[in-house]
């Protein structure tokens, strides 16, 4: 090629290139006159530098950005979920965060089929009660800083009670920091009729038989290897409570690691929550907050239903023997339900006066009573003999018992 012919040829080119890059620069330069959308980070400063500064930028080549990769903000609020069931003419309501926890310290408004309930005690949780079996439309309140959904939710109340596990209980399950444990706790001891002054607070040991200790938070930290060499064949350990003033459930503080020591110790371990349950209905509550503590442990012994007086105006106390019998009825029949053994924990007396115990035959019986033989006279499977006992690996006095079966 003649060198003038490459020469025009190459400059035509550059040319075209240039005025290309002219017009990129002056479009960009108009943009800047435009508005843009608030966006979450502040654009960088833009400087006016020749247009061939592009050479110098390893993203002008890249591939445009999605519009939806840039975070605008146009949302009202943090957004809201609603979790509903329904266990017997009822529905419970949880109010969620995206990550599903229970939103507490608002004072949330529903409306089910035109009546309207609020949540008063800010807990992020609703229950409506004596509603009659069928479909409810259940909607969300609009409330500031939140965003809430804009389709109610149908909810189909049930009509009869299933003693079977709820499934949404975790979210009612509390811990003993947000609560007053001193109102809560209140569990008495039995009765002068059930102690006299021939207990013995001394290990017990006999053939055929196992020796055993129940332990709570009372006992704090203990060195479950040494309470397995000082002879202690298997322990019952509480999981919780219910409030004996609000009626709240409560996992027992030293639950997870009572029942992780124990079983790294090779001790057999069984189950026990201190009711105060005044319905059937809030029974398969407590028997369902046990199977959700347990779902990561094989257990060897049932799982008991303590059954006792508590301390103060507790809200159970004035049950009549009918519906206490019921409330553990309900509970043995729940967690029967999920696979696992069941009984019921009382003194003697308790026994006698409280509870119908030939309705709780198909049940294991745990008789607790306080002195040098017992004397009770219905069949029962573990005798607690003392609350005095002591043991090597706890600082503490704790309750000793003897297994039979």
């Amino acid at each position: 090629m003649d060198s003038r012919v490459r020469n025009l040829t190459i400059f035509i080119v550059v040319s075209i290139i240039l005025l290309a890059f002219g017009l990129v620069a002056l479009m960009n330069k108009e943009d800047k006159k435009k508005p843009t959308a608030a966006v979450n980070s502040q654009p960088e400063e833009v400087a006016e530098n020749s247009y061939l500064d592009f050479l110098n930028d390893d993203t002008f080549f890249d591939k445009e950005v999605s519009v939806n990769s840039v975070s605008i903000n146009t949302a009202k609020g943090d957004q809201l979920y609603m979790l509903a069931t329904s266990v017997s003419h009822d529905i419970r309501l949880v109010i969620t965060d995206e990550a599903g926890n229970p939103v507490r310290g608002q004072s949330f408004n529903v409306e089910v089929d035109n009546d309207e309930y609020k949540d008063l005690d800010k807990d992020g949780m609703i229950k409506i009660t004596d509603l009659n079996a069928g479909e409810y439309y259940v909607s969300l309140k609009p409330i500031d800083g939140y965003s809430v959904p804009t389709e109610p939710m149908r909810v189909t109340v049930k009509d009869s009670l299933e003693f079977a596990t709820i499934d949404d209980i975790s979210y009612y399950i509390y811990t003993e920091d947000q609560i007053n444990p001193e109102s809560e706790d209140t569990a008495e001891e039995p009765g002068d009729d059930d102690i006299d002054d021939t207990e013995n607070s001394n290990l017990l040991t006999s053939e055929g038989k196992a020796f055993g200790i129940d332990v709570s938070k009372w006992q704090k930290s203990i060195d479950w290897y040494k309470v397995k060499d000082s002879g202690v064949d298997f322990a019952i350990i509480r999981c919780g409570y219910r409030g004996s003033a609000t009626g709240v459930l409560v996992e027992d503080p030293y639950f997870e690691e009572n029942i992780k020591g124990a079983k790294e110790a090779g001790i057999e371990v069984g189950v026990y929550f201190f009711t105060q349950a005044t319905s059937e209905m809030e029974a398969v509550e407590e028997a369902s907050m046990c199977i959700s503590l347990l779902q990561d442990y094989d257990i060897d012994l049932p799982v008991y239903i303590d059954s006792e007086k508590a301390g103060g105006a507790a809200r159970a106390n004035g049950l009549d023997k009918a519906t206490r019998t019921a409330v553990c009825q309900a509970f043995c029949k729940t967690m029967e339900s999920a696979g696992y053994k069941s009984g019921v924990y009382a003194s003697r007396s308790w026994l006698y006066n409280n509870l119908d115990a030939s309705a709780l035959s198909d049940y294991s019986i745990w008789d607790a009573e306080y002195r040098e033989k017992p004397i009770y006279t219905g069949d029962f499977d573990i005798w607690q003999y003392t609350s005095k006992g002591m043991i090597d690996g706890i600082n503490t006095k704790v309750d000793l018992d003897i297994k039979y079966k």
